[in-house]
């Protein structure tokens, strides 16, 4: 099967302009002009895709999503349910990143690997982390380490929480032994081995992960911080940390374009910077005396939705939004042929509304998961 994207304005994420993109077997096969009566006859099943008032972009990668859940701080029935395929591709999203949260006990390991192997056969790119909120973390073959080396999905550690009642409360040192068995176990196995810490409302903010580049010899881009926009005091530490070398992620909210807004103007590394959208998991409310008061679920099309908020009403530059989606996730997670548009790149590519940016198509691998804004490829039981 061939697809030929033509007529559209390409970003890669950055504008390269009117451009014509050959997809074949999943890649990207050519940029430029493409001859479509030649293309057509190869004899080859070909799909033309015209793009004439719209923009091409990559596909979305989003670094933390709870494929299989989260929750449950206010007790069983607050348990968030598994994500559907369709929750992904209509918000633009080709390639995820699961991971546990808070409950490592009734959610498993095992469950989260078998879930993201699910979504990979349903048409998009998957990977997780191993762990979850406690040190020591759970894992599927009793060691980080060997997680991130012998199992392919396994790209890093997480998520590890911090600053949080609900953590394990890690002493500094078991902090740094796990980042330190991530990071071997990237380097073994030629993945990113990356630790990624949830970031909770506690007053330290990031001071352990200051700390601990500080004092022990973890390289700083093995840190990947998420979750930074709880305050603009963490947010200021944030841009510290990521002043260091360190990757941070912000979650998805309403206020997102105006924390990138700020991110920047304060002189934060835009290249270290991240968006995710923390699907699927639950978004609990404490009283000062840590009691539950109240609680939600975070959407998928939340990230999507503040993307194009950033764009519209911050008027943050295109190009720089699509960034923190595309090239700079797969830079920190070391997904060498995701996040952006270029020859012998897999084949994950959006097409918008060049007005609205309303999403038009999505292809995933070369596969149409979305045609003329309606799904085309459901999950099985969707």
């Amino acid at each position: 099967m061939i697809t030929l994207i033509k007529n559209g304005e390409v970003y890669t994420p950055d504008c390269i302009g009117k451009q014509s993109i050959l997809i074949l077997n999943g890649k990207i096969a050519m940029i430029g002009h493409v001859d479509q009566e030649a293309v057509e006859k190869m004899g080859v099943d070909t799909e033309v895709i015209d793009a004439e008032g719209s923009i091409v972009v990559p596909g979305f990668i989003d670094p933390h999503v709870h494929l299989i859940g989260g929750g449950g701080e206010g007790g069983f029935a607050t348990r968030t349910p598994e994500i559907q395929l369709s929750d992904m591709i209509q918000s633009g999203i080709t390639t995820v990143v699961g991971l546990l949260g808070t409950d490592g006990t009734t959610r498993h390991m095992t469950s989260l690997l078998a879930k993201a192997r699910g979504l990979e056969e349903e048409g998009i790119s998957t990977y997780i982390y191993t762990g979850n909120y406690d040190v020591p973390t759970p894992t599927i073959t009793s060691s980080v380490k060997d997680d991130v080396i012998l199992i392919d999905k396994v790209i890093g550690t997480g998520e590890i929480a911090i600053s949080d009642s609900r953590s394990g409360q890690p002493s500094l040192h078991e902090l740094a032994k796990l980042a330190g068995e991530s990071r071997v176990g990237g380097l073994l196995s030629g993945k990113a081995g990356v630790t990624h810490f949830h970031t909770g409302p506690g007053k330290e903010y990031l001071s352990l992960l200051h700390e601990l580049l500080e004092k022990y010899e973890i390289p700083p881009s093995h840190l990947y911080a998420t979750h930074v926009t709880r305050s603009q005091e963490l947010l200021d530490d944030a841009i510290a940390l990521a002043g260091k070398g360190a990757y941070v992620d912000m979650t998805a909210d309403v206020k997102t374009g105006e924390w990138i807004t700020y991110y920047k103007e304060n002189r934060g590394d835009m290249s270290r910077l991240t968006l995710s959208s923390d699907g699927n998991g639950s978004l609990p409310k404490f009283d000062e005396g840590g009691n539950l008061i109240g609680f939600g679920v975070a959407s998928t099309k939340t990230l999507y939705e503040q993307v194009v908020a950033a764009v519209k009403e911050q008027g943050l530059p295109l190009e720089e939004v699509l960034s923190l989606v595309t090239r700079n996730t797969a830079k920190v997670l070391r997904l060498r042929d995701k996040g952006r548009i270029e020859g012998k790149a897999d084949a994950d590519v959006l097409v918008l509304n060049k007005e609205t940016l309303e999403i038009e198509h999505v292809l995933a691998k070369g596969q149409n998961m979305l045609k003329d804004q309606e799904i085309a490829v459901k999950g099985t039981f969707e």
